[in-house]
């Protein structure tokens, strides 16, 4: 029974704070990714294309250049309707008037500027193939002058998504596979006190499990305490950064993060759990002359 006590009484404050430091680390880069994502997804859905028409369009040709483009299904739909928004020529007189300051009337003693559509597009049709595919099918219809859109912009989103995505998977890799290696040495060096414990028990005829139980339940709740205060850290500092930088809160998916705070509160334990089992059956395992 006196056995059974001494069994797992290790000290395992270190390889908890050690857990937790490297849960936070792996759950600060997966709130990151998410942020990241859901940045990209809203700059994505204020992407829109300009549709340019011809001149002198009435408005039931207008109207009907609108419904055809409806019809295609690219919009972003809003409370039941397509976005999608004319701006007229007249307009885009006002608008250039009030960021440039200047009349062209003066100048060129008409209105340059053409009547314009200006669709917002969903989410999954913001990439460069099916842009391009858009812009051909709008152009066929009769009526529109010239489809256009931010090219560039767009294929600088597009570049710096993956690279970022790349480099935070590579991140999260190395911190996962270093807290593996972390916790599986300090485990080792805290059942090492207990090696001749366990070596006794063997030859008294203990089993295996009635040996590994005590510590594989002390190695649980090192990884469940562990998750916990990861956890309330990530908590703490998402708190903090969107109260702190404007617009932040604008790009939180809570549902992820909550679904990131379930996958540390598991993987804590599990990682407990196996490098605990994994150093007490080297113990079981290593010959008698190798214990001292």
């Amino acid at each position: 029974m006196s056995f059974n006590k001494k069994l797992g009484s290790y000290p395992g404050i270190l390889i908890t704070i050690s857990l937790s430091v490297a849960l936070f680390l792996i759950g600060f880069c997966g709130w990151i990714a998410i942020s990241s994502k859901e940045l990209i997804k809203y700059v994505k859905q204020n992407i829109e294309i300009q549709v340019y028409l011809e001149r002198n369009l009435e408005k039931k040709d207008l109207d009907a250049i609108s419904s055809k483009i409806a019809s295609m299904g690219f919009a972003e739909i809003k409370n039941g309707k397509p976005e999608i928004k004319l701006t007229s020529k007249e307009q885009a007189a006002e608008i250039f008037y009030k960021d440039t300051k200047e009349d062209f009337k003066d100048v060129l003693g008409d209105n340059p500027f053409r009547d314009a559509f200006s669709i917002r597009l969903k989410e999954e049709n913001i990439t460069e193939e099916k842009l391009k595919y858009i812009k051909t099918q709008i152009e066929k219809l009769s009526g529109v002058f010239e489809v256009e859109y931010a090219k560039d912009f767009l294929k600088g989103i597009i570049t710096n998504v993956n690279k970022v995505y790349k480099v935070l998977a590579l991140i999260v890799l190395i911190f996962f596979v270093a807290t593996l290696l972390l916790i599986n040495n300090t485990i080792k060096l805290a059942l090492y006190s207990q090696r001749f414990i366990i070596r006794t028990m063997q030859l008294v005829g203990a089993t295996d499990l009635f040996i590994q139980k005590p510590f594989l339940i002390k190695g649980f709740f090192q990884g469940l305490i562990a998750s916990i205060i990861s956890t309330f850290l990530i908590f703490v500092t998402k708190y903090v950064s969107t109260s702190q930088i404007d617009g932040l809160n604008l790009i939180q998916n809570n549902t992820a993060i909550t679904f990131l705070f379930v996958i540390l509160l598991i993987l804590g334990p599990t990682i407990g759990v196996l490098s605990t089992f994994q150093s007490i059956v080297r113990y079981h395992k290593m010959d008698l002359d190798k214990l001292y």
